[in-house]
């Protein structure tokens, strides 16, 4: 039997069974519906059933045989349904209502097969389709099952005998930890108290001008996220290569400016700290993707990857100017404005922060930037979340200057859009031959 001649998935006797114990036993329709929907049966007669059970519990009708026919009876449904006679069979499947969840599990995992398949139908019809990007079907095809993976997560019931004890637990851990942060600390203490660290599903902004320190920033705060705190992380480097990164970031963590490893000019007791900071950073859960000019798609798609395969919490994408559109032909502000709205909608579908950097435009040159000057569309102003700008005087080399000491350089993180909290300033200090951002006072660290 060919595969197009076979019955998708399928369970009747589960389906009955979990319809006839939600009769027996009303109350269990609340953890049923937290994941199982009337299209995930497959008996029409099933679908109106318990589309009308749901219908009865979100009205707050306490549901039973009576009230089941009565409502299947005004929306002219009754007979769709199989009637009385069926409707009045479904409680003789199952002697009581206590294996009501193994039997919608049963219901929901045929419907998965079915949406499988039916996923897997549309790629290959779409295989064929030669007017069509094989990239373009990929992300669609991964789309839409992470969307299949997410909607099987189920959502839980938690009574206070539950919330209680883990909530005090919580506070008792921020209390002796001190640690103010709800989401992922960026490791400035200033911006973490304005922002509560980077929130799920935000897409975050970090402009500038050239060589003002955007990569080194987006570093500074990986290294306090993967390395120090130890939180996945991925980072897409569209315009440095992975080793470029590595040794920023061993520059960074064994306090080695970066010309004496790029040189090899190396005393004794750097190659300690070298060693050190190798075995530091070497376990550390940090991704890096290092494709120049990528495809939207394809970051979209490897976004989903990480998010899965190595359970990032938090991705930089340095940066969005260099993020190639699939639509090339389109003006400039077209093309940037699709791929600020596909990168915020991305942030939401994986719920995680997202941060972008981004350049602004060369009015901003010597002056405090600011929203207007955002480069390539005014659509990312409007899609972030956050907007940050990096601003602060170019360091000025001196005519026989020797690079024996550490310049340090005043910088200041503007904070210039925030959804969700107040805007402001953040004094920070620039090590430039570390390339490293630090908190300005040595309380703040």
């Amino acid at each position: 039997m060919e595969l197009k001649d076979r019955v998708p998935p399928h369970n009747l006797d589960a389906e009955k069974a979990t319809l006839g114990a939600i009769l027996l036993d009303w109350s269990s329709i609340g953890d049923v519906i937290t994941y199982l929907r009337s299209d995930n049966f497959y008996s029409q007669q099933n679908q109106i059933i318990f589309e009308s059970m749901t219908g009865l519990f979100a009205r707050g009708v306490r549901g039973d045989m009576l009230t089941l026919i009565d409502d299947l009876t005004k929306n002219g449904n009754l007979e769709k349904a199989g009637g009385m006679t069926y409707i009045s069979s479904l409680t003789d499947t199952v002697p009581t209502s206590s294996n009501v969840d193994y039997y919608a599990k049963i219901v929901l995992d045929n419907s998965t097969r079915r949406n499988l398949i039916k996923i897997s139908s549309d790629i290959k019809a779409e295989s064929f389709d030669e007017t069509k990007e094989s990239r373009k079907i990929l992300e669609e095809a991964e789309q839409k099952i992470f969307k299949l993976t997410d909607v099987n997560q189920a959502s839980k019931v938690f009574s206070m005998k539950d919330v209680v004890p883990k909530t005090i637990q919580l506070i008792d851990y921020h209390y002796k930890n001190k640690d103010s942060c709800s989401g992922i600390p960026s490791g400035f203490t200033k911006l973490d108290s304005m922002t509560s660290g980077f929130q799920n599903s935000e897409m975050i902004i970090i402009g500038a001008r050239p060589s003002m320190g955007k990569t080194a920033m987006a570093l500074s705060m990986m290294q306090h996220i993967a390395i120090e705190k130890r939180i996945p992380c991925g980072f897409f480097s569209l315009e440095m290569s992975a080793e470029q990164i590595g040794q920023r970031i061993l520059s960074q963590v064994a306090r080695i400016p970066g010309t004496k490893l790029r040189s090899g000019m190396l005393k004794t007791e750097d190659f300690k700290k070298l060693q050190d900071a190798a075995g530091t950073c070497f376990e550390a859960p940090l991704y890096i993707v290092d494709t120049p000019n990528m495809k939207l798609l394809d970051l979209r798609a490897m976004a989903r990857r990480m998010k899965v395969n190595q359970k990032v919490q938090i991705i930089f994408i340095d940066y969005i100017g260099l993020i190639t559109s699939e639509h090339e032909e389109a003006p400039v502000y077209e093309q940037q404005s699709a791929i600020s709205k596909s990168l915020k909608s991305l942030a939401r579908e994986l719920e995680i922060p997202i941060v972008v950097l981004c350049q602004v435009a060369r009015t901003a040159e010597g002056d405090e930037p600011n929203l207007a000057q955002l480069r390539g569309s005014g659509s990312i102003e409007q899609d972030a979340d956050m907007v940050m700008f990096i601003h602060g005087e170019r360091k000025k080399q001196q005519e026989g200057e020797e690079n024996t000491s550490v310049p340090v350089l005043d910088r200041k993180l503007i904070v210039a859009k925030q959804r969700n909290g107040p805007i402001g300033d953040v004094e920070l200090l620039f090590l430039s031959s570390y390339t490293k951002f630090e908190n300005k006072s040595r309380e703040e660290s």
